[in-house]
């Protein structure tokens, strides 16, 4: 895994430009603390910071295929395409020689032999440019279900684009924008695809390819959920899940550095480890490596709320003693969570203020220490966007709600720790602001559009046509959210999340499954408890879905206040024109600080991005 950037300009000589170059590349050093690259061509300029994880020798980039004394093809690359072996010797076969070991150039050839079409042969997480100097012309590519991240900004004779709007940003001629629409993304818990926040810079969809010719930029979608019938029975269903995770776990243990697994002891991160540990076994490999994250004192005095009825404690170890992995528990403390350092890290590793409070600060800090021993983990991630895990999935109120479910749910303040019907992460803002911004309309907008890009299947009516509407916003929306968190945590300390469950042969399958099939044993991700019991122990198999912990250590909330006591002390901080002064006198009058959390966390969040970034607020 890697960080990329670059900069097309058919109006300039680029090989002139290696300040700027360099400039772009070192903000992307966090994502590849190995090897340092650039490019220069006449009109082309490419950077590269390298994760060394396959052929630590020959995969060093940017990587060019030359004939001749003529370069064919650029590319600098991010990512893993899993099926590499299978396609470099498919390209053998055609003639196609090749000489290191790593999928950067198989990627590079794929795309000689077979053109654009070749991103339809592709099996990853990926996010790369390539460049062709014989046209001058870019493409950028994205992976299908956009686990990589990839940026882009117009310019007026080529384009900017980066792994993250960083590298972007530290482009002399990009100043950091964001107008109504921008602060309404980032405010609402929407994700919409493309939207990068920032003024004038845009994010490749997943599944999606950017063409910049000369004067033209085109963009071109590779692939797509589709609905097809399902002629399965379940027995035949649940065999063919489990054989797709077989292959995919398989085919992602695949690494040349240590490697892990993230285990919470809940299905979705049980299962990965499970057949984690048997895949290694077979291989003549293992124990497998897992590890969980827990807060001191968070088992022994832990209290159910309606989101997370268990800890995660005992259940990780009941895994690991099963599996017989090597196993270690990273325990932060509150003083951990509430340190402005670590809050300063994770929000610039994410370039703004959005994500899940603590539950950010914490897996940036398991992440790190992680790091320590393993260079790649594997992920139980977007399991139960797939599987339809979430308890708003099976609740009537949020599926028939006229807007995204989890918005219905109140999901925004309870995944960071609030209350569920807690004030939202906009509660402390300034009400006319939030009249011009109109979150509610925003989001029914972005709710609308979502809504009608679902590919229905002729004849489909009531609960099941609902429910792939329902599956369709989290699979394109609600999981963008969470693979934006995991990969900027992770890639920020330099460690390669995967995430099995985004494979997009599974999900296409487990898309068009009926859902009575998914819920045939009364619960939920029916499918995935079924095809990998036999690989877990009961208890885990029949836990009730926890999401990933927050800390309820009382005074991580009273720290937050007192914080931002002091930021609206400060006359000059700079979202002080931002706040609606009554409802934060209140929040400060609040001896907990418990009742404004989210929006406490999101106040102090947009002071330190409106700070440090030099935001310039155009509403």
């Amino acid at each position: 895994m890697c960080g990329i950037t670059g900069w097309i300009s058919y109006d300039k000589d680029l090989t002139a430009e290696r300040g700027t170059l360099d400039a772009m590349t070192r903000t992307m050093s966090c994502r590849g603390p190995d090897a340092a690259g650039i490019w220069l061509d006449t009109h082309a300029a490419f950077g590269h910071r390298r994760l060394a994880v396959i052929d630590i020798e020959g995969g060093k980039q940017p990587m060019l295929v030359e004939r001749d004394g003529r370069t064919l093809l650029a590319t600098t690359y991010s990512g893993e395409v899993y099926n590499y072996r299978e396609l470099k010797a498919e390209l053998e076969g055609l003639g196609h020689t090749f000489r290191t070991s790593s999928d950067t150039e198989v990627v590079l050839h794929a795309y000689l032999e077979w053109g654009e079409s070749f991103t339809e042969r592709l099996n990853g997480m990926y996010a790369f440019a390539l460049w062709d100097p014989r046209t001058e012309e870019l493409l950028l590519v994205r992976d299908r279900m956009g686990i990589k991240p990839l940026y882009y900004y117009p310019t007026p004779d080529g384009v900017l684009f980066g792994s993250e709007p960083k590298a972007i940003l530290a482009h002399p001629s990009v100043r950091p924008a964001v107008d109504a629409e921008g602060l309404s993304e980032l405010i609402a818990f929407t994700k919409t695809p493309g939207h990068a926040i920032y003024k004038g810079m845009y994010e490749v969809r997943p599944g999606h390819t950017v063409r910049v010719r000369r004067g033209q930029l085109t963009v071109g979608r590779y692939w797509a959920l589709e609905s097809s019938e399902h002629t399965d029975d379940l027995d035949t269903t649940i065999r063919t899940v489990r054989e797709l995770l077989d292959d995919i776990v398989t085919r992602q243990l695949i690494a040349d550095v240590p490697l892990c697994t993230l285990l919470s002891g809940g299905l979705d991160s049980s299962a990965i480890t499970a057949l984690a540990a048997q895949g290694l076994k077979k291989a003549g490999n293992g124990p497998v490596r897992s590890f969980a994250v827990d807060f001191t004192g968070y088992t022994e005095n832990f209290k159910a709320d309606d989101l997370r009825p268990t800890p995660d404690g005992p259940y990780a170890h009941a895994l690991a003693e099963h599996v017989r992995s090597d196993h270690a528990d990273i325990t932060l403390d509150t003083a951990d969570l509430m340190s402005r350092t670590h809050r300063g890290a994770v929000l610039t590793a994410r370039d703004f203020p959005i994500g899940f409070g603590d539950g950010d600060t914490s897996l940036y800090l398991l992440f790190k220490a992680i790091r320590e021993h393993s260079t790649v983990a594997l992920s139980g991630e977007s399991a139960d966007e797939v599987f339809g895990g979430y308890r708003w999935f099976h609740d009537p109120e949020s599926v028939n709600a006229d807007t995204f479910p989890w918005i219905a749910a109140g999901v925004a303040s309870s995944f960071a720790g609030g209350k569920r019907r807690a004030p939202g992460r906009e509660g402390l803002l300034d009400r006319s602001l939030l009249a011009k911004l109109d979150l509610a309309g925003y989001e029914h907008q972005r709710y609308r559009e979502a809504l009608a890009e679902v590919p229905h299947l002729d004849g489909e009516t009531g609960l099941q046509r609902r429910m792939r509407e329902i599956s369709y916003l989290h699979l394109t929306r609600f999981v963008q959210i969470l693979l934006d968190r995991k990969d900027r945590a992770s890639m920020a300390v330099g460690l390669e999340v995967r995430v099995p469950f985004c494979d997009h042969r599974l999900v296409q399958y487990v898309f068009n499954t009926p859902w009575a099939m998914k819920t045939f044993d009364g619960r939920e991700k029916s499918l995935l408890r079924a095809a990998a019991r036999d690989v877990l122990p009961d208890a885990v198999a029949d836990r009730v879905k926890s999401p990933y912990p927050s800390t309820q250590d009382p005074r991580y909330a009273v720290a937050l206040r007192d914080e931002l006591k002091q930021v609206t002390a400060d006359k000059s901080a700079p979202v002080q024109p931002l706040l609606d002064r009554g409802v934060v006198a209140d929040a400060l009058a609040d001896p907990t600080g418990a009742e404004n959390r989210a929006g406490t966390e999101l106040v102090l969040g947009l002071d330190t991005w409106l700070r440090n970034y030099g935001v310039e607020l155009e509403l």
